[in-house]
């Protein structure tokens, strides 16, 4: 029985962290964010997104105080929770396919019966992946894909875990990797702290890498490598602000339109440039 609730937590479409700081927060009842941190080897960087994760999937009461604690909810209602979760998701999906399924309709259908070879060629400007782990190894995959440059739009590069070992081999194959980061005034006082902390891991750990603060807040974030502006070259990722919606639940688009990445490549350069400081003044 004991291993079939273990089994539990694996369907709860939880990241890695997410599962063990829940699985944890069951056994000792309650916990500050770095008592967490300490039981479970989550990184101090990454605990207080995680707990608030599972707080907005309703697994997790935020119990205020100085320093706030956190306590899991009875595992009944977490497992209500986790259905409920599901559900609304469904409905939602639902409810999305009803409000465009005659606009899809009344475009396709009269083409439904063409040739194919009649359509001509095409190319996709994007596809989509979920945020999260799917999100993170496409990252991944562009570190590793990168030949000269590679540039990142974050608030806090709060998933540097999850990217290191590809970080670390596109550094040490000479990729010139830039890194802006959404000005500290314009974050949450925890995720500041967690802001200023990776900065200084990545200071420690990747010196090559330049570090700058956006003064703009961004409308998007990712991560693109070797932009042309000849158009002939370029991958990237990407994801637009969505503030009202937990990462669980966002989307991020891939794309190899080498024309896209010019032009994500043409925004970052001007904040880059023009409305950013370094990180040493942050």
């Amino acid at each position: 029985m004991s291993e079939r609730g273990d089994e539990f937590l694996s369907r709860l479409d939880l990241t890695e962290y997410e599962e063990q700081a829940l699985a944890e927060l069951l056994l000792l009842g309650r916990s500050t964010a770095p008592e967490l941190a300490e039981a479970t080897g989550i990184p101090k960087a990454r605990i207080y997104g995680v707990l608030d994760e599972l707080a907005e999937a309703g697994y997790v009461t935020v119990i205020p105080g100085r320093p706030k604690e956190y306590r899991p909810h009875d595992p009944e209602e977490i497992v209500d929770r986790a259905v409920r979760n599901r559900r609304d998701e469904y409905e939602r999906f639902a409810d999305e396919v009803e409000e465009t399924r005659e606009a899809f309709v009344e475009r396709y259908a009269p083409v439904r019966d063409r040739d194919v070879d009649e359509l001509g060629p095409a190319e996709d400007l994007f596809h989509v992946v979920d945020v999260g782990e799917p999100s993170e190894r496409e990252t991944r995959r562009l570190f590793r894909e990168a030949e000269a440059e590679a540039y990142v739009l974050t608030k806090s590069l709060g998933y540097i875990d999850a990217v290191r070992p590809a970080l670390r081999e596109a550094v040490d194959r000479g990729v010139d990797v830039k890194v802006l980061m959404l000005a500290p005034e314009h974050l949450s006082e925890e995720n500041a702290e967690r802001q200023a902390a990776i900065r200084e891991e990545l200071a420690a750990d990747f010196p090559s890498v330049t570090v700058r603060i956006s003064e703009r807040v961004l409308p998007w974030r990712g991560t693109f490598v070797d932009p042309d502006t000849d158009y002939e070259a370029g991958h990237g990722l990407f994801m637009v602000e969505q503030e009202d919606v937990p990462n669980h639940r966002r989307q991020a688009a891939v794309t190899e339109n080498p024309s896209f990445v010019a032009g994500l490549w043409q925004y970052f350069d001007l904040l880059w440039r023009h409305e950013s400081r370094p990180a040493a003044e942050a």
